[in-house]
């Protein structure tokens, strides 16, 4: 639902956005040229260069100069002019895998010989190398909310001061985060990991590319991603692990250029190109022939196998992942745990419904981040490792806070072994981070023993709150259950219709709405007989089934050297920026370890 929502609702903004489109002199549209104004390019960084005109033209007219000269003479080669773009009535230029490596700003002009677009791109090198390693630990969603309600249901709370704090809390460094793309305010994971992992703001669904205007999802001009940099650049080693598909948005910023975030089948053979030394996650129905039930391929290539024949060890159970990530001579691990995304700590661990048991020997995230670092450690040049907590996400989006908020606290776990191995080496940067942000609040409490008949007469807000009473028996760091007498009252601030219950939903992840005979969304009439149910009118268009992103700050922090970077306002693509200064890529002898 995600993209697909997000998509209806910025349709006008996307309209309303002029890319990178520059204006003539009368003030109308003229070319658009990728990368887009404002793009900064880090030295020796491949991209394609792309001019859009408006309409066909002449070719002879058709030029792009950088800095005042022919593009060709700076770049090496000329671009193919393209009489007539597919399924578009107008010219381009495209030139693919160019790159620049003079640091500076440079102006590029683009012109059909009646209009002419210019746009600014800045090239930056880098100082020597700091880091060895850079793990960046990416929690989908999170918010400033699920933060505090993580740490007052794992840490505790009284008389106003906690327990402790998160791993996450406790880094040395620490900025907000800007994550609008080039199309709205609003992003998604695909746009916004992509930010992560090239340096340049893109659009709503697109992964290592900018949107171009053509239909072809796999054709738009792409832009280097530092996974693949730091393999051709350093021979470093790359990991990726995640508790949703491996294909879903974010992991798939590791390898993927597409414009399309739903091509998950064509991704799935890009995370094979890449050939990282760890994969691991669920959607597994992506790397099997369609001959296999449950696959969701439509030809017979066997992923899986291919892997396998490529000297991976392959593990589909948390003990053969185990088993292989102890071998020291493993160093290239593929691991698969479902079909689709894992389950979250609450129905894995403590809930268990049928859903859950069907997949019982699924590790969780912080034992795969423990076997990642150890088979990536093998590597003597080092390593960039991406671990993504996916299900943060996918719980806020229908509203199910209770399960979010576990899987936040499974991060912060992950974070604790991520930090251990740090620390112990001091060579490795670790920067911990949302893709963007869900609109929820910690507002109070929800006491059943106190007085009124309907429910929201229980909530408690300022000195009404107190402080809920969740048991941590076993002391290990989650609640033994989220359904205890007085629990925190959470509040996400958009939704579709549903019925309110504040109670968590013990037998399975919320469904807050589904589609009528119209195609609208309505509220869900399965909670409407919970005790106390009361009917709420959505806040957004009735095609939204769940709730959506918001446009609030990110906040991220990090440790480790190069983290010092971090601090105020910064936008997302300044994070690639961060990890490519630790690693030296834009350094005249990146090789230079510290």
């Amino acid at each position: 639902m995600t993209a697909k929502t997000l998509r209806h609702l910025l349709t006008a903004a996307c309209a309303a956005a002029a890319l990178s489109t520059g204006l003539s002199a009368g003030g109308a549209a003229a070319q658009t040229v990728y990368p887009i104004d404002r793009a900064d390019l880090l030295v020796g960084q491949k991209f394609d260069l792309k001019v859009e005109f408006a309409g066909v033209v002449d070719p002879a007219k058709a030029k792009v100069t950088i800095d005042g000269k022919d593009h060709a003479a700076v770049l090496g080669k000329a671009a193919t002019f393209i009489e007539k773009e597919e399924g578009v009535n107008a010219s381009a230029l495209l030139l693919r895998d160019v790159a620049l490596n003079m640091p500076g700003r440079h102006t590029v002009t683009a012109t059909d010989g009646s209009s002419t677009a210019t746009v600014t791109w800045t090239v930056y090198a880098t100082g020597p190398r700091k880091a060895k390693n850079v793990v960046i630990l990416i929690g989908d969603g999170l918010s400033v909310g699920h933060r505090t309600a993580a740490r007052i249901m794992s840490k505790g709370i009284k008389e106003g001061k906690y327990f402790g704090k998160l791993a996450i809390d406790d880094m040395p460094h620490m900025a907000l985060l800007g994550t609008s793309g080039v199309d709205s305010i609003v992003t998604d994971s695909a746009n916004s990991a992509h930010a992560y992992t090239t340096g340049h703001k893109s659009s709503v669904n697109a992964l290592g590319v900018y949107a171009d205007r053509t239909r072809n999802s796999l054709d738009d001009p792409k832009v280097e991603i530092i996974s693949e940099i730091v393999k051709r650049k350093l021979n470093m080693a790359v990991g990726i692990v995640s508790d949703a598909e491996l294909q879903d948005a974010t992991p798939a910023s590791m390898a993927a250029h597409t414009r399309r975030r739903a091509d998950k089948a064509e991704i799935a053979e890009m995370l094979y190109a890449l050939k990282p030394e760890v994969l691991m996650g669920g959607g597994s129905a992506y790397f099997l022939p369609q001959s296999v039930a449950g696959s969701k391929r439509k030809d017979e290539k066997n992923l899986v196998e291919m892997f396998k024949a490529d000297g991976y060890k392959v593990a589909t159970t948390a003990a053969d992942m185990t088993a292989a990530a102890r071998d020291p001579k493993t160093t290239r691990l593929f691991g698969v745990y479902h079909p689709s995304n894992m389950d979250g700590h609450l129905d894995r661990a403590i809930l268990k419904p049928d859903y859950a048991r069907k997949y019982p020997n699924q590790p969780d995230l912080p034992e795969m981040a423990k076997a990642a670092l150890d088979v990536l450690s093998r590597n003597p040049n080092g390593f960039v490792l991406m671990i993504e907590a996916g299900l943060i996400d996918k719980y806020s989006h229908p509203l199910d806070w209770e399960r979010a908020v576990y899987d936040t606290i499974m991060l912060d776990k992950t974070t604790e072994v991520v930090k251990e191995f740090a620390s112990r080496r001091g060579d490795t940067l670790v920067i911990v981070t949302p893709d963007h942000t869900h609109a929820i609040s910690v507002v109070g409490t929800v006491d059943d023993n106190a007085k009124g008949e309907e429910m929201r007469e229980k909530v408690g807000v300022y000195e009404k709150a107190g402080y809920p009473n969740y048991v941590d028996a076993d002391r290990d760091g989650y609640p033994d259950s989220p359904d205890v007498s007085k629990r925190l009252y959470v509040t996400i601030g958009d939704y579709p219709d549903h019925y309110e219950t504040w109670r968590p939903k013990m037998e399975g992840t919320f469904v807050p709405a589904v589609k009528d005979k119209d195609g609208n969304y309505v509220a869900n009439e399965a909670y409407k007989s919970v005790p106390g149910a009361v009917f709420v009118a959505g806040n957004l268009p009735r095609e939204a089934s769940d709730g959506v992103h918001a446009a609030d700050d990110a906040l991220l922090t990090a440790m480790g050297p190069g983290s010092e970077q971090i601090h105020g306002f910064m936008e997302n693509v300044d994070v690639f920026k961060v990890m490519a200064n630790a690693l030296g890529l834009g350094a005249r002898s990146p090789r230079k370890q510290p």
